[in-house]
Parts: C-alpha cells; structure tokens; sequence
C-alpha cells in the first residue's frame, strides 16, 4: 500500500498526517407543534459537514509546528482542505485546541474543520449591475426590490448566502417573516 499524501490547508501543509479523524454529514430539522398534541417536522436540508481530527507533533521543534498551524486558524476566511482520504472541501478553520500542555519537544492538538456551502452561488447571474437567482427572483411591488422565491430546504441563512447579504438584513426587510428561523417553501422573501 502507497503512502498517503499529506493533509493541506490553505498553505498550510503537516509535517505528518493526523492520528485520527472522523466526518459528520448534518441536516436540519424543523419541528412545529399542531393541535391534538400532534408535531410535524420540516426538513430544512444539509447543512454542513465538519470534519475532525487528532493529532501530535513530536520532536525538536513541535512547539513551533503547532504555532504555525495556529497562524493558519487565525486567518480570515475559508480555505481548501486536502485530506489523504476525505473529498477535498472548501472550509473554514472552525476550532484547533490543545489536548495537553504543551512541550517544546511534544504538542497534542485537534482540530475541526466546517465545510462552506458553495453550492449556494450556483445558478447566480448579473442582470443589469444586480446579482439574481435564474428563475427564483421577480420584481417586487416598488422598483428595484429583488425577491426570491423559498425552495424546499432553504433557510434565511442559505438565501443570505445566495445573494451576498445577511440573515439581520433579511429580516429588517421582511416583517411578514415572524420566526426567522421557520420560512416556508413557496413564501416570498425580499432579498433587496
């Protein structure tokens, strides 16, 4: 058996590959009380995989390994992920912790990487200067509103995604949406 490329991110490249790690695939579910005691749950669709891992540097110089990697997660914005096993990932650096106090010789560490919904810029267009969705926008009733159109699946947070805005803006433009945390497939949302 060949050995393993080497785990990457941004330009970040470890020495040695983790000793551990694992992926979770999650989804979203909604769930909203109706009469007679009854429930019924909404599913709002994946939202992210995270990966995790564990691992440790050793020898002369770990320390300093374990600083550099530190650096890494202090950057803005996401990143490509190569692993040796998993599909690479567009993802943010979420969380690196120490697992002991570390030595200059010795660092345990673990870290947890977010992958990014890209597939949220997907079917985007220009239309004169505005960025619309092909077939989920229409004008509004006043010129120059841009609405959008809920598909089963999406969130505030997944629009706010789509059109480069934020969740505390579509609300403000929205008051018909009173739980910004539950929209409906078919509602219309104005996204500008």
């Amino acid at each position: 058996m060949g050995k393993l490329a080497a785990m990457r991110y941004k330009d970040y490249v470890w020495p040695h590959n983790p000793r551990a790690y694992t992926i979770e695939y999650r989804r979203e579910i909604a769930v909203r009380k109706v009469p007679f005691g009854r429930y019924c749950l909404q599913d709002l669709g994946p939202t992210r995989r995270v990966m995790k891992g564990e691992g440790e540097f050793a020898g002369r110089g770990a320390y300093d390994e374990f600083k550099k990697l530190a650096s890494i997660f202090y950057g803005q914005g996401p990143g490509l992920l190569v692993h040796p096993v998993w599909q690479s990932a567009r993802a943010y650096f979420a969380a690196l912790s120490l697992r002991q106090e570390p030595r200059a010789d010795y660092v345990s560490y673990a870290f947890e990487f977010w992958e990014c919904c890209d597939g949220c810029q997907e079917g985007l267009r220009e239309i004169g200067g505005e960025t619309v969705s092909t077939g989920s926008t229409s004008g509004g009733m006043e010129s120059g509103d841009v609405w959008h159109t809920v598909a089963v699946g999406e969130t505030l947070w997944s629009i706010s995604l789509r059109y480069g805005t934020t969740v505390e803006k579509l609300v403000r433009l929205n008051p018909q949406v009173k739980n910004p945390n539950l929209i409906y497939p078919g509602e219309r949302v104005r996204v500008k």
